[in-house]
């Protein structure tokens, strides 16, 4: 077997630390102040046990969803991530590995490569935006990304700037000038896998966002130059988000939901779909885990809108655990960034399989035909499991969510036919959620 595969996502995690520069390394782990979130999103999927039949099993099954009416071949999304300066073809690479995988590529705004280089490798490119600069600028982004070809929008609006990690900063220069360069290099020059892979594209990696480029023609801002003005932008209303999604006009998904009355709130402001996220621990520390608040908001709105989960997504039977409480499909970040780290294009592709293979044993050994089937019967689920931030769930008992045939048909579809489309700042290698 090649030795560039791998046969999990830790094991991707693990080449990836071994090829990276440390404060490149760090900055994929990222999390915040202590990382009470980022430990709590791996522990709850861990907390939920299999329930598997001993026979009766089926030998053909399908794991086929769509989101946001775009059909995919697995429930597993692309999350946007920032400045992917861990391979130099960076989200190119990753666009690549997702449509041969058929899946969705989520582009973010402060990403690395430009949206119609991104979207020209993956024409179901999904671009993500957060509420940053003025609404002539943000106008000017959508423009850009429809003509582009992206197919949703995605708005994360999550963020509160919270500063600090108890295992110390990874260090990020602002551009990678003479200067920056000696300062990176004895971490550099211990990675030569790294460093040459750079070295013969004859670029070194680029920290400007080129999605963010001004309407007149001027250079992209630097990433922390972005990131200084979304800083200093006056946090978005529900009106405002309301507004982003009128100009769009497309589908439009909703970035960050942790609590029942924001579901709702979405709801009424038009959304296609919301993702469950505590932004991979980047945000604020000691919000629970994703999965354990995605069961009481599938249930209240999981019949009006599509509802994924995004947040310590590693294993196929982690996808297998979130859409049994409700999701639609899942969004990884982490885990493809150690696989881009690891192999490039290959490495990502790497990952899909890693979770396809996963999600079908999981799928197999519970005696199911297809992911629509799946439903908490299939688990132990602990006393104590759920969060429910914001209220309570409309939907009354656990297992609403699987006894609900509206909530079951916003996320899976006909095999036949799908809908139609309609101390430091966040670090500038792989921001976003994980």
């Amino acid at each position: 077997m090649s030795t560039t595969w791998f046969e999990t996502v830790a094991a991707a995690q693990r080449r990836a630390e071994r090829r990276l520069p440390r404060s490149v390394y760090g900055a994929l782990v990222a999390g915040s102040e202590r990382g009470a979130t980022i430990e709590d999103n791996s522990r709850a999927f861990a907390e939920l046990q299999f329930a598997p039949h001993v026979a009766g099993h089926q030998a053909e099954r399908t794991l086929d969803t769509t989101v946001m009416g775009i059909p995919i071949s697995l429930p597993v999304v692309i999350s946007p991530t920032g400045v992917q300066a861990v391979h130099p073809d960076g989200e190119v690479a990753v666009a690549r590995a997702a449509a041969n995988r058929g899946t969705i590529m989520g582009l973010s705004s402060f990403a690395s490569k430009p949206v119609e280089a991104v979207a020209a490798a993956n024409p179901n490119t999904l671009f993500q935006v957060y509420w940053s600069g003025t609404r002539e600028a943000m106008v000017h982004r959508l423009d850009r990304a429809r003509a582009a070809g992206a197919k949703g929008l995605i708005a994360t609006l999550d963020w509160s700037f919270s500063h600090g990690r108890d295992w110390g900063s990874p260090w990020i220069p602002e551009r990678l000038t003479l200067m920056a360069a000696m300062r990176f290099a004895p971490q550099a020059i211990v990675k030569p896998a790294w460093l040459f892979d750079f070295l013969k594209t004859g670029r070194v990696p680029d920290l400007r966002t080129p999605n963010l480029a001004p309407a007149d023609g001027g250079p992209a801002p630097t990433f922390f130059g972005a990131y200084g003005e979304w800083m200093s932008t006056p946090p978005p209303s529900w009106e405002d988000v309301a507004w982003l999604r009128e100009q769009w006009g497309g589908p439009f998904m909703l970035k960050g939901v942790s609590r029942i009355d924001d579901a709702k709130r979405a709801v009424d402001a038009g959304v296609t779909a919301i993702s469950v996220s505590n932004h991979g621990g980047n945000n604020l520390d000691s919000t629970p885990a994703s999965i354990r608040m995605l069961p009481g908001i599938a249930e209240t709105v999981g019949g009006q809108v599509e509802v994924l989960l995004d947040g310590g997504v590693r294993r196929g039977s982690d996808v297998a655990k979130a859409l049994a409480l409700g999701a639609r499909a899942v969004m990884i970040g982490r885990a493809y960034l150690w696989g881009l780290a690891a192999n490039g294009q290959s490495g990502v592709e790497n990952v899909l399989d890693i979770l396809r293979s996963g999600l079908d044993s999981a799928v197999l050994g519970l005696g199911h035909r297809s992911v629509a089937e799946l439903s908490p019967e299939d688990f132990h689920i602990p006393q104590g499991f759920r969060r429910e931030l914001g209220g309570q769930p409309e939907a009354s008992g656990r297992n609403a969510a699987a006894r609900n045939p509206a909530a079951r048909a916003a996320r899976t579809t006909s095999r036949s036919a799908a809908p139609d489309a309609g101390g430091s700042p966040p670090d500038a290698v792989g921001t976003g959620e994980r």
